[in-house]
């Protein structure tokens, strides 16, 4: 059942974000950064949303979506941020289900377009997105992180 995250998901969240970054070539795993994060999302209809995929009390999936705006696109747009998938519960549609949802989600708030990065080693992913109508476009990522504010 896909549901939207809670505060309570949060240390469930920071496990799959864990699983995920773990993965990548980009990000590190740091629990206290992830759950920060999380923390302000939840709730925060204006940033954006994270739905889950249920399975009894066990989140099994997870889609983090932020809201954005496109000038070249003239609206309101999504960068879909992370979707995993528990690897015990992989190959059986949880993702496939949570684009779809993805997408009628984006339709219903009006948005004009959905962004997502991915490794571009990760054909598995890769013909995921692009079997849910995503496509390559020529654009790439630049990126700068800046020192953390907090404290």
């Amino acid at each position: 059942m896909i549901t939207e995250a809670t505060l309570e998901d949060v240390p469930q969240l920071c496990d799959m974000l864990g699983e995920l970054f773990a993965q990548e070539t980009d990000f590190r795993p740091d629990r206290a950064k992830q759950s920060a994060g999380l923390r302000l999302l939840v709730g925060n209809l204006g940033f954006g949303r994270i739905f889950v995929e249920r399975r009894g009390g066990t989140l099994v999936a997870m889609v983090n979506l932020l809201t954005v705006f496109s000038a070249s696109q003239g609206g309101r747009a999504l960068l879909l941020e992370d979707l995993i998938v528990r690897r015990a519960f992989r190959g059986k549609g949880i993702a496939t289900s949570l684009l779809q949802h993805t997408v009628r989600f984006a339709q219903s708030i009006g948005a004009v377009q959905i962004t997502l990065l991915t490794d571009s080693t990760n054909a598995r992913a890769i013909r995921l997105y692009q079997k849910a109508g995503f496509s390559r476009v020529g654009a790439g990522p630049v990126r700068m992180s800046l020192p953390s504010q907090a404290g």
